[in-house]
């Protein structure tokens, strides 16, 4: 299945926003890793050139949480799926609830593709935000609450039988001069990690 063919079909019009060109076999995935934002180059994105500036930053925090990685397929391989809540570039420094809301429906219907997730994780405030939008759509309240995430790390947190991991943002060059962040979410991602692979 080839995600962005599939999203067309599903929602119409997505002249404007960006998804991810990439084929994968929905039933293969495992665990869904929601970054914040696309690029504002298209190259820079998870599935866009092999040296993008978002793979920059996932190899190292795949490898520090002793993930032997060395390109997106290799994630993917691992039954994992990175994508982006929202699908359009930031024309400003933080991300507007407006284009939160604009995506929502695609990243709604991109989740949806993959019937046997056992982890969705949230890289980020906005990724937290989209997926609680999602969530009070539903059920008419938010899955995650609404504290910090360090506080939230460690709880156990599901929806309709997903686990869901809130952690940090796992692009920009920022994450990589935060080292705390860095070694958080690297933490959380061996974790997510080691959940899927009792289910193998």
């Amino acid at each position: 299945m080839n995600i962005k063919s599939e999203l067309q079909q599903l929602c119409g019009d997505t002249q404007n926003l960006r998804l991810n060109d990439v084929n994968i076999e929905p039933e293969t995935i495992q665990a869904i890793m929601i970054n914040e934002v696309v690029p504002s180059c298209p190259e820079d994105d998870f599935y866009g050139k092999p040296d993008s500036a978002y793979m920059s930053t996932t190899i190292p925090m795949f490898r520090k949480a002793g993930i032997e990685i060395g390109s997106v397929q290799d994630i993917l391989n691992n039954g994992i799926y990175i994508t982006n809540a929202v699908k359009t570039p930031k024309t400003e420094y933080a991300v507007s609830k407006e284009s939160i809301e604009d995506s929502l429906p695609y990243l709604e219907k991109e989740l949806a593709l993959f019937p046997n997730v056992k982890v969705i994780m949230l890289m980020g405030d906005v990724a937290k935000k989209a997926f609680n939008m999602i969530c009070k759509k539903a059920t008419k309240k938010n899955a995650v609450p609404s504290i910090s995430t360090y506080k939230l790390r460690n709880t156990e947190i599901f929806y309709n039988g997903i686990r869901i991991m809130p952690s940090y943002i796992m692009t920009g060059q920022n994450i990589l001069i935060e080292k705390s962040k860095f070694e958080m979410a690297s933490k959380d991602i061996e974790t997510m990690y080691r959940l899927i692979k009792c289910f193998d």
